[in-house]
């Protein structure tokens, strides 16, 4: 914790993914990607998902249309896993250790959301679980020329924040997620590592 303390210290900015970072929303995604695909006549194992959690929709598509030799009506796709998530989207939690940094600093320091997801749930969802309020902009993939594990969306934020990159602090919680935190020169807290003993109980 005190590592934590001491980085966040010396950040002039934070920067927060939203999906397993902020929010605890992989398993809504899960479900909402495996009803989306039924209704193209496709299934999806939940377990082929998290093992690709965080991805940008377009970038999952790919995957899995690369992977089992199909191809897809993907607005259809798309369209159906957005209103399965809508549909739960006030069951949305914090992840409480992740929140509680960010609303000890909100205010405090410049703070953006950058997430790979679309605006139409990651808005949403940041506003069910109370969290929208803390951040001073929340860039989203439709903002960037491209996703993570490019650094597009981390650029963009600490441009929007008017902060130099290599200044940042940035929270993650997926492999892409910290690789492109890295490669757009920023400090990265891996938050799995940060949240794992409370979510083992």
């Amino acid at each position: 914790m005190h590592d934590l303390d001491t980085r966040v210290g010396a950040a002039r900015a934070l920067i927060f993914d939203c999906d397993g970072t902020l929010l605890r929303t992989p398993e809504l995604y899960a479900a909402g990607w495996q009803m989306a695909f039924r209704t193209v006549g496709q299934e999806m194992d939940p377990d082929w998902y998290h093992h690709r959690a965080g991805m940008s929709e377009h970038v999952l598509l790919d995957e899995f249309e690369a992977e089992f030799d199909v191809r897809l009506d993907r607005a259809a796709v798309v369209r159906a896993m957005r209103q399965a998530v809508l549909a739960q989207i006030e069951e949305v939690q914090e992840i409480v250790d992740v929140a509680a940094v960010a609303r000890a600093h909100a205010g405090q320091k410049p703070m953006a959301v950058a997430s790979g997801g679309p605006k139409a749930i990651v808005v949403p969802s940041l506003e069910a679980a109370g969290l929208l309020p803390l951040f001073d902009c929340v860039v989203t993939i439709e903002d960037v020329a491209h996703a993570k594990p490019a650094p597009d969306l981390f650029l963009e934020a600490a441009a929007r924040l008017k902060t130099p990159a290599g200044t940042c602090l940035v929270f993650e919680d997926s492999r892409q997620g910290l690789e492109a935190a890295g490669r757009a020169g920023m400090d990265v807290i891996d938050v799995n590592a940060l949240i794992a003993p409370r979510l083992i109980s």
